[in-house]
């Protein structure tokens, strides 16, 4: 988790939250499988959509709010998956960090079908979703989208993350964006203030999927906590994208609450130079532990079904009314 409001150079904290949904469930401490598909099917010609299962875990401290992350899932197209990450430094200015990212993805999830303003382009859905938002704060994001014909567009501001693993059984990460920092602890993020990132700012990639791949997508929750190779392990035994959505996040959620463990978080604050004091260090002591944080997980699936008309409606996923997420079945 970022731990920084970026303006000029003060440290602070970040969080999560997620948006509302029309179609919302709110059965505690559940996933939610979206698996999209056509109600007509098209013998002829088949054609890529993502089947996909989501878990939250808010920070402990959070629970009864429900965190401050963001995140939502539509069907529109091949489907379309994104995740936001209220910066939490907010909260000392008096200001609800969740509320700038329920805001930024609840309008990404009414603009993602309107081809005309954003053409399913990933980096003008964050532009038109930034400038639609009211909210004071900032947060970081990261939005997918996939064709029909398999090629997945991608668009991050900030250290939310995505992995892309081909072969799960012998661990092949195909793709892996990377977290973008103006230094330790303190993101690029989409702001209500001048100071901050925008849409030109955004990473932008482009990945060609095949039938079978696995798409990983978290807030930096699930990265600060949990080891590519750890995610790759996860995918090997939960081959249901509802029971691996769970099992991430369960697993980072378990290693943010271990002091011993050395988590990718205390590597990297670590390698800037962030560490116990010397006389610890004399002891043979050295800066451990996972990080406490809201945990986003989102899985996917490729499949690959027969060409029908999409009834491309937006599924929004969050403000459930527990800690946990509910399950959510249907098809792309």
């Amino acid at each position: 988790m970022a731990n920084s409001i970026y303006r000029a150079s003060i440290l602070q904290s970040q969080l999560l939250f997620r948006p509302s949904l029309s179609n919302k469930h709110t059965v505690p401490k559940k996933s939610k499988l979206l698996c999209f598909a056509s109600s007509q099917l098209n013998p002829i010609r088949s054609e890529m959509s993502f089947c996909t299962g989501t878990n939250l875990i808010p920070h402990p401290n959070k629970v009864e709010k429900g965190g401050e992350d963001a995140f939502f899932v539509s069907n529109f197209n091949g489907g379309v998956i994104a995740v936001a990450d209220g910066v939490s430094g907010w909260a000392e200015r008096n200001v609800d960090p969740s509320l700038f990212s329920k805001e930024l993805m609840a309008n990404a999830s009414s603009l993602v079908g309107d081809l005309e303003q954003v053409n399913y382009d990933p980096r003008i859905l964050i532009r038109k979703a930034h400038a639609a938002t009211s909210s004071k704060g900032s947060a970081t994001a990261i939005v997918a989208m996939l064709e029909r014909n398999g090629t997945m567009k991608v668009a991050s501001v900030g250290d939310c993350g995505l992995r892309v693993i081909r072969k799960v059984i012998t661990g092949q990460i195909i793709f892996s964006t990377t977290p973008q920092e103006h230094y330790f602890d303190c993101p690029y993020q989409l702001s209500s203030e001048l100071i901050g990132q925008t849409y030109l700012d955004a990473v932008v990639s482009s990945v060609e999927l095949v039938e079978g791949d696995t798409i990983v997508m978290g807030s930096d929750g699930l990265f600060d906590n949990v080891f590519d190779r750890e995610i790759i392990s996860t995918l090997a035994i939960h081959s249901d994208v509802v029971d691996a959505a769970k099992a991430l996040a369960n697993l980072a959620s378990n290693h943010s609450m271990d002091s011993r463990f050395e988590s990718p978080y205390s590597l990297e604050a670590r390698s800037k130079g962030f560490d116990v004091p010397f006389w610890k260090k004399i002891l043979g002591m050295k800066l451990t532990g996972g990080k406490l944080d809201d945990i986003t997980v989102i899985v996917g699936k490729v499949v690959t079904l027969p060409a029908a008309a999409s009834s491309n409606q937006v599924q929004m996923t969050g403000m459930m009314e527990e800690a946990g997420s509910g399950d959510t079945r249907g098809l792309l």
